[in-house]
């Protein structure tokens, strides 16, 4: 239910939750930069912190156990009271970026960062719907919900091409030093921000067992569709560039990640819109699905390289955008006072998806043409479930 139904009161939200979103996003691009800051850098931080590179290696692993773990607590806490848990969870990221920059010759000191910005994470990501939920009308949720789900992708493509540049420019003190900035310049941003009446009500008013969530089928098919969808980018980002490597492409792999995910923030910003607007929620999830069947199906048998090019271009486009459709939908079928709730859900299935997928693929890399072909079968149960989507999405609440 709308706090306020129109006239002046209105128009400062109307005018500000533009530049609210803006905040939000980019302290949601933190996290994400954050999370991956030394993966591109994993063999020059390992020497500067004088350990090994699986050491290295688990400061980024801590953020999807950690996430794993408190994922649901973490958005029911939000549910019933959004302003402290996402307080908390700016203050958690900047406060571990600025742990991190303080010490950046101390594998003591970032991995105490690091696990902050991690227990940050899950109040920052968990706030995606119900940011939309509290400040945008219906007909704008969807694209709110499309720009705080591309902060995600901005986040990690931000840290995949610039970790070496600042590297070589300044060693680890520039490379943590430029991210706690950001990071901070994010947290307070969001504080700033979160200042601002909400428009609509959107906290938890009833009971707030998960028993909902139990019996909802389609929050499990969503749930679902993002396992199969977040697992396979995260194990193509993980083993394309030795896959193409055992094809005769050597080198290639980092760029056509970073092709992907610039062609996925540019469907994350489009698609989403289109599909509320025209309730063609499903239709763009079993594409999406089919598509991710048809590329590596294809790939796992034909490795010119301008086809692997344009095919993961293209599913790039689609793949990411169905993390926001996704979550659209789920703020839909919940409601706003436990969208954050459905999106610690659907956002967990991903993270084990991501696990999952990852190993599989691994297992798979002595015989690079199977690896590929197993992503195409782990999609075909994704189709599956997404034919068996309803038609329509429940009309939104205001």
């Amino acid at each position: 239910m709308s706090l306020r139904t129109g006239g002046p009161a209105l128009a400062p939200l109307r005018t500000a939750r533009w530049a609210l979103l803006a905040a939000f996003g980019l302290l949601v691009a933190s996290t994400q930069l954050l999370w991956i800051s030394l993966a591109p850098v994993t063999g020059e931080a390992a020497r500067a912190l004088g350990v090994s590179e699986g050491a290295v290696g688990d400061l980024a692993g801590l953020e999807p156990v950690v996430y794993v773990l408190l994922a649901i607590p973490a958005g029911r806490w939000m549910d019933r009271r959004f302003g402290p848990a996402l307080t908390l969870g700016a203050l958690l990221t900047a406060g571990g970026a600025l742990v991190r920059a303080a010490g950046p010759d101390s594998y003591a000191w970032v991995l105490a960062g690091q696990v902050a910005i991690a227990l940050g994470q899950p109040l920052v990501l968990n706030a995606t719907t119900k940011v939309a939920a509290r400040w945008f009308p219906p007909a704008e949720r969807a694209t709110a919900i499309s720009v705080a789900s591309a902060g995600q992708f901005v986040g990690i493509l931000v840290a995949a091409t610039t970790g070496g540049l600042l590297l070589d420019a300044g060693g680890l003190r520039l490379l943590l030093g430029v991210h706690a900035a950001v990071a901070t310049a994010g947290a307070l941003a969001v504080l700033v921000a979160l200042r601002l009446p909400a428009a609509f009500e959107a906290d938890a008013t009833g009971p707030t067992s998960l028993r909902w969530l139990r019996r909802d089928p389609l929050m499990w098919r969503l749930a679902a569709l993002l396992f199969v969808g977040v697992g396979v980018f995260n194990a193509v980002a993980t083993w394309l560039d030795p896959i193409l490597d055992a094809f005769g492409h050597p080198g290639v792999g980092g760029g056509l990640i970073a092709l992907m995910t610039v062609t996925g923030i540019a469907g994350a910003a489009v698609l989403p819109g289109l599909a509320a607007r025209r309730d063609r929620r499903r239709l763009v999830l079993v594409a999406t699905t089919g598509l991710t069947v048809t590329v590596f199906g294809l790939l796992s048998v034909v490795h010119e390289l301008w086809l692997v090019t344009g095919a993961l271009g293209l599913l790039g486009f689609f793949l990411l955008a169905g993390l926001p459709v996704a979550l659209d939908w789920s703020e839909l079928e919940a409601g706003p006072g436990r969208a954050a709730t459905a999106t610690a859900f659907l956002l967990l299935a991903g993270n084990l998806g991501g696990a999952v997928l990852v190993l599989v693929v691994q297992a798979l890399m002595g015989t690079p043409h199977l690896a590929l072909a197993a992503l195409a079968v782990a999609a075909v149960p994704g189709v599956l479930v997404a034919l068996r989507l309803p038609d329509h999405a429940p009309a939104a609440a205001v």
